[in-house]
């Protein structure tokens, strides 16, 4: 269903198109107004060399005037047109019309060949969105028809005409076909940007996972270091937890350095056993399992980032004596005795809930009754039975 619905927002993306450009109000992808008229003028000398020697040949009058002035009009919304680029569409219809009288009443006045409108059906092929261009050109083709046959000149300039429609379609198909690549080549860029923010927001959701747990652990055993010489001055235990401190940092910078890579792969096992460590140091009571044979292969790692995060927030916030970890073939679940009496979604509970969403899974975090959290992360998988390592007995 989400394929089909992307599907159809895509075609109901591209009909948007036909009648409103997406492009309008930005003059990228017009063309070079200078180098335009250099080629402008090229392709009317054909059409204004002959009109002009013939409005010449005649004595001036007000009514050579004003078609001298009606000729000209025309060429000269030719030239311009590219300076219509980038403009709102109602000023691009407006010229549209104007183009289309003026052309009209140059075959009308001056008697020149129908051939001429081509000059307005292609600049509004180029200028205007598909549906828009489509009906203006019909329209405009099908009322010179109606022109020519009015005036007897239909037989004689068929062909013109019908050369007229030939080009007119190929400049819509080219028109059209330049505004999608135009409109792919900005989808691409937002992509490209996208994909930065996607990694910015991958390297700093790692990195608040990763130096959460590492520094709150660090924090944690220097702390039971500190307590153990202040108290009983008991040297060789608290050099052990130091040693512990130093392989932590160093652990952590190692992971530091992949996760930037994104070469870091977060392992289940290891995650339990440095939460039994830090549960420990913090004299919290920990009932971890032993084995993670039973949870699907490509959710350990993913459950992983879910026991690390809970077990931070355990250490940092929750004021618990003890904690009770179970885990199943697509769910885990983590439960603290805290004095929490609600649930506060902060940077780590967003961050495992994006992280689940990407693969499919779910993250729920419900407050316990007489304090404490529960948190459990679920990947719905195939229909098989599940294996649960589930004990009897609540926390106290």
């Amino acid at each position: 269903m989400a394929q089909e619905d992307t599907v159809k927002l895509s075609l109901l993306a591209d009909r948007d198109t036909w009648w409103a450009d997406p492009l309008d109000g930005s003059a990228d992808g017009g063309p070079h107004a200078g180098r335009w008229w250099f080629v402008g003028i090229l392709f009317l000398l054909p059409y204004l060399y002959p009109v002009t020697r013939s409005l010449l040949a005649s004595p001036l009058t007000p009514v050579k005037v004003a078609e001298g002035g009606l000729l000209y009009g025309y060429a000269a919304g030719y030239l311009l047109f590219p300076l219509l680029f980038g403009q709102r569409l109602r000023y691009k219809l407006l010229f549209a019309g104007a183009m289309l009288a003026a052309g009209f009443g140059t075959v009308a006045a001056q008697g020149v060949s129908a051939f001429v409108l081509l000059y307005v059906t292609a600049t509004l092929a180029f200028l205007l969105p598909a549906a828009w261009a489509l009906i203006l050109d019909l329209g405009g083709l099908g009322l010179m028809a109606l022109l020519l046959l009015a005036t007897g000149r239909l037989a004689n300039e068929a062909g013109d005409l019908g050369s007229v429609a030939g080009i007119t379609a190929a400049m819509f198909f080219m028109s059209n076909l330049i505004r999608a690549i135009r409109r792919l080549e900005i989808a691409t860029r937002e992509i490209a940007a996208l994909a930065v923010s996607n990694e910015r927001e991958r390297v700093a959701r790692d990195l608040h996972d990763l130096l959460g747990h590492s520094l709150t652990t660090i924090t944690v055993k220097a702390g039971l270091a500190r307590r153990v010489l202040e108290s009983s001055g008991d040297i060789p235990r608290a050099v052990e937890e130091i040693r512990e401190v130093e392989g932590l940092t160093r652990s952590a910078l190692s992971d530091v350095r992949a996760t930037v890579t994104e070469y870091r792969e977060v392992s289940l096992p290891a995650e339990i056993a440095g939460a039994r460590a830090a549960l420990r140091a913090a004299e919290i009571e920990a009932d971890l399992p032993h084995a993670v044979d039973n949870v699907r292969a490509e959710l350990r790692s993913t459950f992983g980032y879910v026991l690390r995060e809970g077990v931070t927030n355990v250490l940092r916030h929750s004021g618990a004596s003890r904690v009770r970890v179970r885990l199943g073939r697509d769910w885990l679940e983590l439960e603290d005795n805290g004095t929490a009496t609600g649930v506060v979604a902060g940077n780590g509970l967003r961050g495992l809930a994006e992280r689940l969403h990407s693969v499919g899974g779910t993250l729920r975090t419900t407050a316990r009754p007489g304090g404490g959290l529960a948190v459990r992360a679920e990947v719905p998988g195939p229909a098989v039975a599940q294996v649960r390592t589930e004990t009897a007995g609540g926390l106290a």
